[in-house]
């Protein structure tokens, strides 16, 4: 007897797919390591060009987007990236400011 449910290739917390009977509610891009909301103006304007699509992946949820290394998307989620950014400069600079003072 075959099995009718549907199932959905989803990107785990190792960054590895495995199949799923609950779909993601995030996509992203592989080779950009983003990811951002379904409905995203960004991601979909880049689907109907065609050339996205051989890199889409979904995740379950934003956690395990993030723990696969994928960064937030500035447009659909600028608050979520807005923070991802300032993080990446203390990372990058250790909060020290550069340049010269007078």
């Amino acid at each position: 007897m075959l099995n009718m449910e549907k199932t959905y290739t989803l990107i785990g917390s190792d960054g590895k797919p495995y199949l799923s009977a609950i779909p993601g509610i995030f996509g992203g891009h592989r080779g950009g390591k983003l990811y951002g909301r379904l409905d995203c103006r960004a991601a979909l304007q880049a689907l109907a060009r065609g050339g996205y699509i051989k890199h889409r992946v979904f995740f379950l949820n934003e956690a395990t987007a993030i723990a696969a290394g994928y960064r937030p998307c500035a447009v659909c989620i600028p608050e979520a990236y807005a923070a991802w950014k300032k993080n990446q400069l203390i990372k990058t600079h250790g909060g020290a400011r550069t340049g010269s003072y007078s």
